[in-house]
C-alpha cells in the first residue's frame, strides 16, 4: 500500500502541476490579446492548437512506451512543456505563440494523463482502476490550484513572467520528481503490438463518441468558464472564485464512484456523472448567476464532471484487456483532443453571438446526446467485445 500510495503522489503532484501550468489561457487571456493586439477567441487557439498538438502526437506517444518506458518519456515530456512555455514567454508576435502551443501539445503527450495511466496500467495491474480513478479526480484540482496563483502572478510579474516561472518549475523541480520518485518499470514485457490487438467496432465508436462529447462540455468549461461567469455579469474575482470551486467539487464527484463500490464499474460511473452534467448547465442556464443558481451549478455540475472523468478514465477498462488499455487510450486520445481543440474558440464564438445563458444550454444539448449514447452502450454491455 506504502508504494501505490508513492506513486500516487508523484503523479498526482506532476500532473496537477502540469496541467496547471498549461492552463493559464482563462486567466492570462485578455492581457495576451492586448500584447497582441488580436481578439480573444484568437488567442484561445493556443488551447486548440495544443490540443490538436497533443492528439496527433498520442499513437507516436502511446510507442514510445512501450519502447521507453513510461517513466522515462515522462521526464521528457515534463522537459519539453517547460521548453514550451519558455518559447511562449519569449513570444514576439502570435505565429511564434502558437508555434509555442505546438510544442507544449507534443510535449503533453508524453507527459500528461495517458502518460501517467500507461505507467499506472505497467506498475499496479491488479489495482489500476482503483488508482486511475483516484489520480484522475485529484488532477482536477489543477485549476482550483493554479488559476488564483496564476492571477496573482499575472499582476505581479505579467503575462510572460508567469510562464517563465512556471517552465522553470517544469524543468527544475517535475523532470526529478518523475525521474526519482517514480520506480522504474519494464513498460515492454508484452510487446505484441496491443494496437493490433485492439478491436475497434461498434462499441468503441459509441464509447469515443460519449466520451468526447462530454469532453468537449467539461473542457470548454475549464477553458473558458471564467470568461462565460464574467459575460453573465461577474467581476474576475468572482469568476476565478467560482472556477477554482469547480475543481474542488470535481475531487468530491470521486464519492460518486466509491459509493457503487465493486459492484460499480466505468460505464456505471458514466451514467450516473452523464445525467448530472446537463442537469448542472441547466441550473445555470435557467437560474443566471444568482446564489442558489450557482450552488446548483458547482454541485451538480462539479460533482458530475468529476465522476465523468473517472469514468472517462476507467471506461476502456469495461470493454478492453488490461493489457491493451494504454492502446486504448492512445486511440481514444487522437478524436479526443481534436474535439477538445474545437471547444475553446467554438465556445468564445458562441458566447459573442448568443450570449453566455445561450451556450449553457448547447452545451446541455451535447451533454443530453452523451447521456443517450452511454444509456445505448448500456445495453450493449453485454455483447461489448463481439460488437
Amino acid at each position: 500500500m506504502r508504494r501505490h500510495l508513492r506513486v500516487l503522489v508523484v503523479l498526482a503532484l506532476t500532473q496537477i502541476a502540469g496541467w496547471g501550468m498549461i492552463g493559464v489561457l482563462p486567466v492570462i487571456a485578455p492581457r495576451v490579446a492586448a500584447a497582441f493586439g488580436i481578439s480573444l477567441s484568437t488567442v484561445f487557439l493556443g488551447t486548440s492548437v495544443m490540443f490538436v498538438s497533443m492528439g496527433l502526437a498520442a499513437p507516436w506517444a502511446g510507442r514510445a512506451f512501450h519502447r521507453f518506458g513510461s517513466r522515462e518519456v515522462m521526464t521528457v515530456g515534463a522537459a519539453g512543456i517547460g521548453l514550451g512555455l519558455c518559447l511562449l514567454s519569449l513570444s514576439p508576435n502570435l505565429a511564434v505563440f502558437l508555434m509555442a502551443w505546438v510544442a507544449i501539445g507534443l510535449a503533453g503527450a508524453l507527459f500528461l494523463t495517458t502518460a501517467a495511466y500507461a505507467y499506472i496500467a505497467s506498475y499496479s495491474d491488479d489495482r489500476a482502476r482503483s488508482l486511475i480513478g483516484t489520480l484522475m479526480l485529484m488532477t482536477g484540482l489543477a485549476g482550483s490550484v493554479f488559476w488564483p496563483v496564476t492571477a496573482f502572478l499575472e499582476d505581479q510579474v505579467g503575462w510572460r513572467g508567469v510562464g517563465f516561472a512556471y517552465a522553470t518549475i517544469m524543468v527544475l523541480v517535475a523532470c526529478p520528481l518523475v525521474w526519482f520518485g517514480l520506480p522504474a518499470i519494464e513498460d515492454a514485457t508484452d510487446t505484441a503490438p496491443a494496437a493490433g490487438r485492439l478491436r475497434k467496432g461498434r462499441v468503441f465508436v459509441l464509447m469515443v463518441a460519449a466520451i468526447a462529447l462530454n469532453s468537449f462540455v467539461t473542457f470548454g468549461i475549464d477553458a473558458v468558464g471564467i470568461q462565460l461567469l464574467k459575460a453573465m455579469g461577474m467581476d474576475l474575482a468572482g469568476a476565478v472564485a467560482i472556477a477554482s470551486l469547480m475543481g474542488v467539487f470535481k475531487v468530491g464527484g470521486r464519492v460518486i464512484d466509491l459509493l457503487g463500490g465493486r459492484r460499480w464499474d466505468g460505464l456505471s460511473t458514466g451514467l450516473v456523472a452523464g445525467a448530472m452534467i446537463p442537469t448542472g448547465l441547466a441550473v445555470i442556464w435557467i437560474g443566471g448567476t444568482g446564489v442558489a443558481a450557482v450552488a446548483g451549478y458547482l454541485a451538480l455540475f462539479g460533482l458530475g464532471s468529476g465522476a465523468f472523468a473517472v469514468a472517462r478514465a476507467t471506461m476502456p477498462l469495461v470493454f478492453f484487456q488490461k493489457a491493451d488499455y494504454a492502446a486504448a487510450m492512445s486511440t481514444i486520445a487522437l478524436p479526443m483532443n481534436l474535439i477538445n481543440a474545437l471547444a475553446p474558440p467554438v465556445l468564445a464564438e458562441l458566447m459573442s453571438g448568443i450570449g453566455a445563458q445561450a451556450t449553457f444550454a448547447a452545451l446541455g444539448g451535447l451533454s443530453v446526446t452523451a447521456l443517450a449514447i452511454l444509456l445505448l452502450l448500456n445495453r450493449m454491455r453485454g455483447n461489448a467485445l463481439g460488437v
